[in-house]
């Protein structure tokens, strides 16, 4: 029998004012895979992650994360639902004023009731499983570089060892090597804890070197859901342009890609 998603999106429905950014729009996500979500500039690649994570309010639908619903729950099932994933916003969207440190422990600060130095600790861990040094811990996101406020965003996101980790534009604004390396970190980490990752990006090369499957958002809807290669023998005109485009045929030459051993 095939296991039910673990992320169950059917008919969403999502308006801002006169606006339609979602329209019957139908998704299912795997438990343990990577999924990208791609999509023209306003198909609602961020609305639909912070609608899933309840931070929006759809204006029909249904959404169910572990076979819960996300709308229509009592305050202490939304509660346990999220401390199930992470979420890292873009750019990191640290708070400004706490140290990496403490903005990794925040979540465990409104979730979970420990001891600071257990806090610290804990913390700690997740600091240098994403790859940041031990004195990045007591920085401020200003002192921080793009990177590296990724990375601590990241540490944030998985605070809780989460079971879904969800990821908003995660390599713009990076160099190559700094978007490869972070690709190799969502697959070394997906494939150490066996993180379900829900991946809005724009990025070809990290759809090329982690995902799974892709799933297009085009008129309103989930154009089409599959993988990499399924996705170049889709006739639509977006995804023809996006996917055989120029950048498409410079990442296809490998013009940055996850080094093999840490690809997931």
């Amino acid at each position: 029998m095939t296991e039910a998603p673990i992320i169950r999106v059917r008919g969403l429905v999502t308006r801002f004012g006169t606006q339609t950014v979602h329209d019957g729009l139908d998704l299912d996500v795997r438990r343990g895979e990577i999924i990208g979500i791609v999509g023209g500039s306003g198909t609602g690649k961020s609305v639909l992650l912070h609608t899933i994570v309840g931070l929006l309010m759809p204006e029909a639908g249904t959404i169910e994360v572990f076979g819960e619903s996300v709308r229509d729950t009592d305050a202490a099932t939304t509660r346990a639902l999220r401390r199930r994933w992470g979420v890292m916003f873009q750019d990191g969207a640290l708070f400004s004023s706490l140290t990496v440190r403490q903005n990794v422990e925040a979540p465990m600060r409104e979730q979970l009731d420990l001891p600071a130095d257990l806090r610290e600790t804990l913390a700690a861990i997740k600091v240098r499983m994403v790859g940041l040094p031990e004195a990045a811990m007591t920085q401020y996101p200003a002192e921080l570089s793009g990177g590296m406020r990724k990375r601590a965003g990241f540490a944030r996101a998985i605070a809780l060892d989460p079971e879904i980790v969800f990821l908003d534009e995660p390599t713009a604004g990076l160099d190559p090597v700094g978007a490869a390396a972070f690709d190799a970190l969502i697959g070394q980490l997906q494939a150490a804890f066996g993180l379900t990752v829900f991946l809005v990006t724009h990025d070809l090369d990290s759809l090329n070197a982690i995902c799974d499957r892709i799933a297009v958002l085009a008129d309103h809807k989930v154009l089409a859901v599959g993988t990499m290669e399924e996705m170049l023998r889709i006739e639509h005109p977006w995804v023809q342009a996006y996917f055989h485009g120029p950048r498409a045929r410079a990442a296809d030459r490998g013009t940055r890609t996850a080094s093999p051993d840490m690809a997931h």
